[in-house]
């Protein structure tokens, strides 16, 4: 009863943390900034917008299925990371004439391989971000404090938003016949920002790039839990996720300290001590059921030339140097020895002439055992 209370303790606990970091969430914010949120630096006036422009609107949810050709995507800082098909298949998109208009802090790794985006790897100061020709109407935008500006390498990237300091915070570059619009600052098309300065006609320079009455869609798959996101090193990632990492290292400790086990004991079976004779026993008993009357004609006539090189000093190996050396230090033994081994060879077929020519063999081998043996009696 006392190990039952300690566990329904802990799970008490486990659910008191997660409903405290539910309830601690900023439900007002979204620093994912998401087409389903109406706070400041959410993103579900894009949609509004979208269609007052006479583009139908939709959000990528369920699987992830980018839209038709010719059509327009906006990724916001990806909370759950793209795996290498899904990136691949944005790429592919673009490729076939959509328009990607990526936008995001720190990237996500495989977007950022597969369209070739590097970034400084430091923060700056933006606020008013300066706006260049490229973007037709657009002279100031507002935005976040501080970015981490984008390194332009690339001919094909043409940048159209920089910072007071000139680093480049924004940049569009075509890809066959579509084209990718990489943003350092995403709360440039955020909610409380669109009607600033001239973040509106930013955004709506941006709807131009598709064609008129193309299907636009926000990506909230990557916002939301995917398969990748069921890893453990992907919980560990989360608040809630450490905090039952904690509680479980708490546990741990707690027990360990208290000494107290973590599961009944299982006392191991104790090993029955075998003799010799059992494992010669066990071993003939497995040769003969097998039919191996080949392997043990092959044990035999090793065992035995094994004993007969130890006895003499000779090197069992190679076997032919072995006989060969065998016949010139003790030519009566090497007699016995061939003979025995040929009889053993012919009473293949006959269990009482093989077990005579084993007896021959193991007297062989072992002629003083057998004459202690003789003498005993």
């Amino acid at each position: 009863m006392r190990g039952a209370r300690g566990w329904l303790i802990a799970a008490a606990a486990s659910i008191l943390i997660a409903a405290v970091a539910y309830v601690a969430q900023p439900h007002q914010d979204s620093p994912e900034h998401s087409s389903g949120s109406d706070a400041a630096n959410g993103t579900s006036a894009l949609l509004l917008f979208a269609q007052a422009m006479g583009h139908p609107a939709d959000k990528v949810e369920g699987n992830f299925r980018p839209p038709d050709s010719n059509g327009m995507m906006f990724v916001f800082s990806p909370t759950s990371a793209y795996t290498s098909d899904e990136a691949g298949r944005a790429y592919s998109f673009v490729q076939s004439g959509g328009v990607l208009v990526y936008a995001s802090e720190h990237g996500d790794p495989e977007l950022d391989r597969v369209f070739s985006v590097n970034r400084t790897g430091f923060l700056e100061g933006a606020g008013n971000e300066v706006a260049g020709p490229v973007a037709d109407g657009v002279n100031r935008v507002a935005g976040g404090d501080v970015v981490e500006p984008l390194l332009v390498r690339d001919p094909a990237q043409v940048p159209f938003l920089r910072t007071q300091a000139s680093s480049v915070v924004g940049y569009l570059q075509r890809i066959q016949s579509g084209m990718v619009v990489v943003l350092a600052d995403p709360l440039v098309l955020c909610n409380g920002y669109l009607d600033k300065q001239d973040n509106g006609r930013l955004l709506s320079d941006l709807f131009g790039l598709a064609r008129t009455g193309a299907p636009v869609a926000v990506d909230e798959y990557h916002h939301g839990l995917t398969f990748s996101d069921f890893t453990p090193q992907a919980w560990l990632t989360t608040p809630w996720g450490a905090a039952l990492l904690w509680l479980l290292v708490a546990v741990f400790i707690g027990l360990l300290l208290r000494g107290r086990a973590f599961g009944p004991l299982i006392e191991r079976p104790a090993e029955t001590p075998r003799s010799d004779a059992e494992w010669s026993a066990a071993v003939g008993q497995l040769l003969r059921r097998s039919s191996a009357r080949a392997v043990t004609l092959g044990m035999l006539a090793t065992a035995t030339e094994r004993a007969v090189a130890a006895r003499t000093g000779l090197p069992l190996q190679p076997r032919e140097r072995f006989w060969n050396a065998l016949w010139v230090r003790a030519p009566e033994l090497a007699a016995d020895l061939a003979d025995a081994e040929s009889s053993l060879q012919r009473s293949s077929d006959n269990e009482s002439q093989l077990l005579t020519a084993a007896q021959r063999l193991h007297h062989i081998a072992h002629p003083v055992a057998e004459e202690r043996g003789r003498s005993s009696r």
